[in-house]
């Protein structure tokens, strides 16, 4: 996961015409994104993922937001007061999925790679039952366009299980993400406007 002004160039599994198609949409959803920021955004996003039935004691993949992206922290702690686990990125070397370390509202944060926050005392990864997932693109087939690491599509693929639920404003809905064959389609799609169940 890429800070908003780190954008990444690992596009080494996409043949170049795709993957100069996604660095363009990536400009032009960066470009966009910083008018879709509102007040209580965040609120708004919380209630409507209650649609997703996230059950108490489950596990959560979260995020901590940063630059413009829409503010998770009243999702984080909804989950919180629901009995949800939560847990948040770190981001490994390239080539590998997110690792997800365990964490709970008012714990502490430090700095990490790319402009993330992480859990300031780490303890071993954990394997999230449910994925919210940043994204500055999405689609009504599912798919999403991150900001160009690989990060969350090696770990969809590599949690089959996991339900994966992008997370974004419903401004960054386009007709098509560029897809190519190592893009994971995620399960749903949660911003401040609704709630998209995708049926697999």
């Amino acid at each position: 996961m890429a800070a908003p002004h780190s954008i990444s160039n690992d596009v080494t599994s996409d043949p170049p015409e795709l993957a100069a198609q996604k660095a363009a949409q990536r400009r032009v959803a960066l470009a966009r994104r910083a008018a879709l920021v509102v007040p209580d955004a965040g609120e708004a996003l919380a209630r409507n993922l209650l649609a997703a039935s996230i059950p108490p004691g489950a596990l959560v993949g979260g995020f901590w937001p940063m630059g413009e992206e829409i503010d998770l922290r009243p999702v984080l702690q909804m989950l919180h007061c629901a009995g949800c686990r939560l847990a948040l990125p770190v981001t490994p070397r390239r080539g590998f999925p997110v690792i997800f370390q365990r964490w709970a509202p008012g714990e502490a944060l430090v700095a990490g790679r790319f402009g993330t926050s992480v859990p300031a005392a780490p303890g071993d990864p954990v394997r999230p039952d449910w994925l919210l997932v940043p994204l500055l693109a999405f689609d009504r087939r599912g798919f999403r366009l991150g900001y160009g690491g690989g990060y969350y599509d090696r770990t969809i693929a590599a949690w089959p299980g996991a339900v994966a639920i992008g997370i974004g404003y419903a401004g960054q809905e386009v007709p098509a993400v560029p897809v190519g064959p190592h893009d994971a389609p995620l399960s749903a799609i949660a911003t401040e406007a609704g709630f998209i169940s995708l049926k697999r």
